[in-house]
């Protein structure tokens, strides 16, 4: 079930019903990214070169590999500042695509399953709280697998396991929140929590890709568009034959 969700999920992310989403949350995202790279990297020269400046030019003379150590903090603020772009891929794409989730949802779901019912698209408020959710969730889940990369061992599991919990539940609640209230996204969270889990657990594989990551919002949401439909197609066929 996950397996088939998946990589009908990555199907879905080409389908011509989802090309218009698929380009508008792809284009934002890297405009967006460009604009926070500008931003972080014109901070660091107004704020940090001038005081790394003042600190090796001072009035007595210095040895000649204290010059090494200047080039080294430069290095290591380059590194630095990549590193904060990569950290913000993950928050930036959630919180552009989450806007646009809902359109993803609807042109898989006319597209893959035309002869069910159509889910309910979310109010304007309530899809804004939702994309700042989605962008918390992925922030919180690499904060904590960031602070659990210095405790060895466990460090790349506690990265596939908190943000497979994290990505799951949030990505699963908005494909059933599109066909029932919250009870019924928190029922079939209870009941299939394990198949949920597993299902984030790609996601977040799919995350740790780089470059790829950008598309995380759209695969996440087309997965569990996938696999609500097969848990609830599943769960009426049992319901019937119990019956």
């Amino acid at each position: 079930m996950i397996f088939d969700s998946a990589l009908n999920a990555l199907r879905s992310l080409l389908h011509t019903g989802m090309r218009a989403t698929f380009w508008k949350s792809l284009g934002l995202t890297i405009l967006a990214l460009i604009g926070a790279w500008f931003a972080i990297s014109s901070g660091f020269t107004e704020l940090a070169l001038p005081w790394v400046s003042d600190f090796f030019q001072l009035d007595f003379e210095l040895p000649k590999w204290t010059g090494w150590i200047s080039f080294f903090a430069l290095m290591m603020a380059g590194f630095g500042l990549a590193a904060a772009l990569a950290f913000l891929i993950g928050p930036v794409s959630a919180l552009i695509a989450g806007i646009f989730l809902d359109d993803a949802a609807q042109a898989l779901e006319e597209t893959y399953y035309p002869d069910d019912p159509p889910g309910k698209a979310m109010p304007i408020g309530e899809g804004i709280w939702l994309a700042i959710k989605f962008t918390g969730v992925v922030i919180l889940g690499n904060l904590l697998a960031l602070v659990l990369l210095l405790v060895p061992g466990i460090n790349l599991i506690a990265f596939f396991v908190i943000n497979g919990y994290l990505l799951g539940r949030e990505f699963f609640e908005f494909a059933s929140r599109r066909f029932g209230p919250d009870d019924y996204a928190r029922r079939l969270r209870a009941k299939h929590g394990m198949t949920i889990f597993g299902a984030g657990l790609v996601i977040a594989a799919f995350m740790a890709v780089p470059i790829l990551n950008i598309l995380t919002p759209l695969f996440g949401a087309a997965l569990m568009v996938h696999l609500h439909k097969a848990i609830a197609a599943r769960d009426i066929n049992r319901a019937a034959s119990v019956a």
